[in-house]
C-alpha cells in the first residue's frame, strides 16, 4: 500500500535522510521509529507532498504520488500532525466533519452519512461529550484526540499519524493505540511515528527505525527493538528486558540498578496488574 523507494531531501545544503526505502503492507501498522533530528516528520512531508523530494519515489495504492491529484490524495490518506495551532474557535464536532470534505458532493454539501461518519468517530475516541465544546479551548491532549477522530471520519486507506500520544495520559496513550490497532484490522495502512521504544513494540506489526545516516533497521518489533539497535541510535543507554512475560525497554542503569531486584510476587503483581489495565482499557 505504501512503498518509499531511495528517497532524498535536503534542505540546501544540508541533507536530511539519504536512500530511504520501505514498504508497508494493506492493514500493517507500522511505526517509524529514531532520535529527534533524524528526519521522521520531514520523512511524512515528502510522502505527503507537503514537501519535494530531491531522489527517489514514494508510491500508494500502486500510483507514484507525483500522479496523484491533490483531492485523490485526500481521499487516499489522512494525517495527523505532531502540533496543531487552531486559528479559530470551531466546535469539535465541526473539526471532526472537516475529515469529510474529500467526500463532499458539490452543491449537495453535508450528507447525513457525513455527519453520521464523524459521529461514530467521536464515539470511538470516546469523546463525544466534547462535540459541543470550542476546539481551541481544549488541553492539547484533547485536540490531538480530536485530530485522531478528524483523520478516522475522513475514511480513508491510509494513516499517517506523527506523534498520535506525545500530549496524552498513560491511559489515553494505551487506549490511542488500541484503537489504532482495531482501525488497521478493518484494512487501514497507518504509519505512525513515535519517540516510545515500547509503544512500538508492543502495539506495531511492523517497525521501521530511522537515525541521522537513514534507516537503521526494518522489520517485526522483536527483531528490530533490540539492545544492539538501540545502542546504535541512542549511545548505550537503553536495555530490553522482558517483565512478567512482556519486553520492555529501560535506562540501562535502572535496569542494572533494580532489575535484578525485582521477586517472583512483584512479577506476578506486574502481570496482574497490566492484565487489569488492558481489560479496562
Amino acid at each position: 500500500m505504501l512503498q518509499v523507494n531511495d528517497l532524498y531531501f535536503n534542505y540546501g545544503k544540508k541533507a536530511v535522510f539519504e536512500g530511504v526505502s520501505f514498504d508497508v503492507d494493506e492493514g500493517e501498522l507500522c511505526g517509524l521509529f529514531g532520535p529527534n533530528g533524524c528526519g521522521k516528520t520531514t520523512l511524512f512531508k515528502c510522502c505527503l507532498k507537503f514537501l519535494k523530494y530531491h531522489r527517489g519515489s514514494v508510491v500508494m495504492n500502486g500510483i507514484d504520488i507525483t500522479d496523484h491529484r491533490i483531492e485523490n490524495m485526500a481521499r487516499l490518506v489522512a494525517y495527523v500532525p505532531q502540533e496543531h495551532k487552531p486559528p479559530f474557535p470551531y466546535l469539535v464536532k465541526e473539526v471532526v466533519l472537516m475529515g469529510r470534505t474529500p467526500h463532499l458532493r458539490g452543491v449537495f454539501g453535508i450528507s447525513r452519512k457525513d455527519k453520521e461518519r464523524a459521529l461514530t468517530a467521536l464515539e470511538t475516541l470516546d469523546i463525544a461529550h466534547l462535540a459541543d465544546q470550542p476546539y481551541n479551548q481544549l488541553s492539547g491532549g484533547q485536540r490531538q484526540m480530536v485530530l485522531m477522530a478528524r483523520a478516522i471520519a475522513q475514511d480513508t486507506k491510509i494513516m499517517f499519524l506523527d506523534e498520535p500520544t506525545s500530549a496524552l495520559d498513560f491511559s489515553n496513550q494505551i487506549r490511542i493505540w488500541n484503537i489504532m490497532r482495531r482501525v488497521a484490522e478493518e484494512g487501514v495502512t497507518i504509519l505512525a511515528c513515535s519517540h516510545d521504544p515500547n509503544h512500538v513494540s508492543w502495539f506495531c506489526n511492523k517497525v521501521v527505525v530511522m537515525n541521522r545516516n537513514g534507516i537503521v533497521a526494518e522489520g517485526a518489533p522483536h527483531h528490530v527493538i533490540t539492545e544492539p539497535v538501540l545502542d546504535e541510535i541512542y549511545e548505550g543507554i537503553c536495555s530490553v528486558r522482558s517483565v512478567g512475560g512482556t519486553r520492555m525497554v529501560m535506562p540501562r542503569k535502572v535496569a542494572e540498578r533494580e532489575y535484578g531486584e525485582i521477586s517472583l510476587e512483584n512479577l506476578r503483581g506486574i502481570r496482574r496488574a497490566s492484565t487489569v489495565e488492558m481489560k479496562r482499557l
